[in-house]
């Protein structure tokens, strides 16, 4: 064969070779990209965590787009939410992810633990929100719950996103007490639902989040040991009904830090059954101030000892620092400590009310829940007149014992009035240091009183 023939044979060869490698390369891509857009996102493997939102070992983030949510505050939301717990919650070490720019709609719902994950986050950087108001909440949901986190252990709930709860058309329900004459309530469903809730759960942590307008409670910690509690902003008018900012019920071992509440009832509430509790840098206001209780209702059972209030400023609000119980209830507070805190324009800076009644028909009864070993020191600041600046009001049958008062200072918020003088009924204890206006009610211990430290125990 001529040599050109050979060369042109070979060009041939060659640029058929060519030719299929290039098909072959274009099919494959096509494939591939067939192949994605056809796989579900729910499927696909988790990314890992920005390093800068994640300290030590890596997370698997798990954003709640990728499982179904869509975001725009309408669409239901609650199974895509589920799903991502329901796999976080399996993982090791997980993140769930609410993504900042979206607004979710969820409906009242629980999410489960135990998890296998080791310090899972609840991440929320978008906004969270319930069905709008009681007639869009499905009728076989329950009513008085929206969040609710059970047996979880080891979880952090934090993010810069917000919690809106939506509570006005809860608020204007008939029953509430503020919509009666003369604050009566009127007939009708009442249920409200609280935003959220951690029940029988340890080792949590609550941080940075803001929330606001839940129709009852904001937060609500029930059967916890372990909490911590920072940097959160809780907001709701001032006349919204039982719109707690934290309360902890049968909850042990609490810290509750550098956090500013303003809201319709207490900032923070204690109730039955809470120990070893500290509270430091509040900011609280306009709302019912910082309480126990109520404690003893319907003649039952309240223990609560081992309580710090320190370092904090209550304004313009119902109380500032108060300890109230009802009649006929048994127990014991104990080993309570109220120091270092400003009042501005409160109307009941220090109170204890062992008359405690929603009502005006409240019976009186023997039984009470103890009161012993309180102590309030450097209180300062302004109260409004139309109340005592402090108020002891304890039982009839079981005196308030081992109250001890040190650098009281309460001045009237409107200049030129005159100072009301404190009140005392069957309290006992001691002034160390001389108080503005004098507390000269309280009566000094002596042997014949009723031995309250036996009481407790």
């Amino acid at each position: 064969m001529p040599f050109h023939q050979v060369l042109l044979l070979l060009f041939f060869i060659f640029s058929c070779l060519f030719f299929v490698i290039i098909q072959s390369r274009h099919h494959y891509g096509h494939s591939e990209q067939e192949q994605f857009h056809i796989v579900s996102h729910v499927s696909l493997p988790p990314s890992l965590a920005p390093e800068a939102a994640v300290a030590g070992p890596s997370y698997s983030v798990f954003n709640v787009l990728d499982f179904g949510a869509v975001g725009d505050g309408v669409t239901d939301d609650t199974q895509a939410f589920k799903l991502a717990w329901d796999t976080a919650c399996q993982i090791k070490s997980a993140v769930l992810l609410v993504p900042d720019g979206y607004s979710f709609m969820l409906q009242s719902t629980i999410f489960s633990g135990p998890c296998k994950t080791v310090g899972l986050v609840f991440r929320i950087d978008g906004t969270i929100m319930p069905p709008d108001g009681p007639d869009s909440w499905p009728r076989n949901i329950s009513k008085r719950q929206w969040l609710v986190f059970y047996r979880i252990n080891g979880m952090s709930m934090q993010g810069a996103g917000l919690v809106d709860g939506k509570g006005e058309n809860w608020w204007n329900l008939p029953c509430k007490p503020h919509k009666g004459v003369n604050g009566t309530t009127m007939p009708g469903p009442c249920d409200s639902p609280v935003a959220i809730r951690f029940f029988m759960s340890s080792n949590l942590t609550i941080k940075g989040l803001k929330i606001k307008n839940s129709p009852q409670f904001h937060f609500r910690f029930d059967a916890c040991h372990g909490v911590r509690v920072e940097s959160l902003t809780i907001k709701a008018p001032a006349q919204s009904p039982n719109t707690d900012g934290i309360h902890i019920e049968n909850t042990n071992n609490v810290q509750i830090y550098n956090s500013i509440i303003s809201n319709g009832d207490d900032c923070i509430s204690i109730g039955a059954g809470c120990y070893d509790v500290d509270i430091n840098n509040i900011t609280c206001g306009p709302s019912h101030g910082i309480s126990i209780g109520s404690l003893g209702i319907n003649k039952s059972r309240a223990c609560v000892s081992n309580i710090s209030v320190s370092d904090s400023v209550i304004q313009h609000s119902n109380n500032g620092i108060r300890i109230k119980t009802w009649q006929g209830g048994s127990g014991c507070v104990s080993k309570v400590e109220f120091s270092n805190i400003h009042m501005e324009a409160v109307r009941n800076p220090i109170i204890i009310d062992q008359y405690y009644c929603l009502t005006k028909n409240c019976s009186n009864q023997t039984s009470a829940v103890v009161i012993n070993d309180i102590s309030y020191s450097n209180i300062k600041g302004s109260f409004d007149v139309r109340s005592p600046p402090m108020s002891f009001a304890c039982s009839d049958s079981i005196p308030c014992t081992n109250l001890k008062l040190t650098q009281v200072e309460l001045l009237p918020a409107a200049k030129g009035r005159t100072v009301a003088n404190p009140f005392c009924w069957n309290a006992y204890g001691t002034v160390l240091k001389q108080t503005i206006p004098p507390v000269y009610c309280l009566m000094e211990e002596t042997n014949a009183t009723i031995d309250n430290t036996l009481l407790c125990g």
